[in-house]
């Protein structure tokens, strides 16, 4: 009996670490769908196609993770340390979710973005640096089970909320300034998910800290 649940935990942080890997490639997309502008019209379409391909394997990935849950649940009966791995990963799997979901909004404004020769990238590029670096730790923490990580995670959320003030401010200067402000819209849009993206990543991190001391901050 312990064979078969210790194979199926197994198989629980291999789906997650899939699920996780999947949605830095989503967020690495979108930032590719805006950084790399002007596209030609041909290259943005490849690049929304598998931004909305990646959210369409998360979701399905989801799915599979939570059945996967449940019956660890139902049929193993967890206690202890493997109880809250394992209502860990079903809790951080919306997260991941959702993450998906806001990277496939970020290249959908790429749409407009993309055409435009204006300088608006600004200090957007960090953010998504940050952002990126955010969703690699908190997968890796769950993962490993690596506190450490799962604490910087936490910490670094302060970063991309100074970057967000940051990028707000300029987008806001540009539109008194007389420039596109459509553009700085959508820019401005583009940051408010990054920063969603990141606070998603903290609560991945949190539900890393749960696992392994038992300890969750609402």
């Amino acid at each position: 009996m312990r064979d078969k649940f210790n194979r199926e935990l197994n198989q629980l942080y291999n789906e997650v670490k899939e699920m996780g890997e999947n949605c830095i490639y989503a967020v690495e997309t979108a930032s590719r769908a805006i950084l790399e502008s002007p596209h030609s019209e041909e290259s943005f379409t490849d690049i929304l196609k598998q931004a909305k391909t990646y959210e369409e394997l998360i979701d399905h990935q989801e799915r599979s993770i939570d059945g996967l849950c449940m019956r660890l649940m139902l049929h193993q009966q967890p206690v202890a340390s493997d109880l809250r791995t394992v209502t860990s990963a079903h809790n951080l799997i919306f997260d991941m979710e959702r993450i998906g979901d806001q990277a496939c909004d970020i290249a959908e404004l790429g749409e407009y973005i993309h055409k435009s020769d204006e300088d608006y990238k600004l200090h957007i590029n960090a953010l998504f640096t940050e952002v990126i670096s955010m969703v690699k730790k908190a997968v890796a923490a769950f993962v490993n089970n690596e506190l450490k990580l799962a604490y910087n995670v936490i910490t670094d959320d302060d970063k991309v909320d100074s970057l967000f003030i940051v990028v707000k401010t300029e987008l806001i200067n540009i539109i008194k300034n007389g420039g596109d402000g459509e553009l700085a819209l959508d820019m401005l849009m583009v940051a408010k998910y990054l920063e969603r993206i990141a606070d998603h990543s903290v609560n991945i991190a949190e539900w890393v800290v749960y696992s392994v001391t038992g300890e969750y901050n609402e």
